[in-house]
């Protein structure tokens, strides 16, 4: 379970008992967390992988990337950027982290095969580190 940052559970609530029900403008509710907002000329809901991918390079465009000129944005230095690539920040994280392919799997909801594949880029200094922190909790234990 997440922690409860910034009144983060009040927010989902508040999404899904008031806000999620005007998104959907009486269209079908597709069962899913993220939902278009429905429109008389589109009353599907749902996004694809297309429309999700596009939805957030929309908003990481418009909300997250700093606009010295305008003010507007979060984080300076940030580029455009798909959900794709917070899941290889998230399991590459979480690799160098811990050094288990399984829990990192866990984090993107994908097998421990697909996170070796992919996500683990480990350069040998890395996997020094890993093996001396592991060590050290070994020793400071005794």
């Amino acid at each position: 379970m997440l922690p409860d940052l910034a009144g983060l559970y009040a927010e989902i609530e508040a999404y899904l008992k008031v806000h999620r029900g005007r998104l959907l403008n009486g269209a079908a509710d597709p069962g899913t967390f993220f939902i278009k907002t429905a429109k008389t000329t589109s009353r599907n809901a749902a996004f694809d992988q297309h429309t999700f991918y596009e939805a957030w390079r929309l908003i990481i465009q418009r909300y997250g990337i700093f606009n010295p000129f305008t003010g507007r944005g979060v984080i300076k230095g940030l580029l455009p950027h798909g959900p794709h690539n917070v899941r290889d920040v998230l399991a590459t994280h979480i690799l160098k982290q811990t050094g288990s392919y399984e829990q990192a799997s866990y984090a993107i909801q994908d097998t421990p095969e697909t996170v070796a594949n992919h996500y683990g880029r480990f350069l040998p200094q890395d996997k020094a580190a890993l093996a001396a922190q592991v060590l050290n909790k070994v020793w400071e234990a005794a």
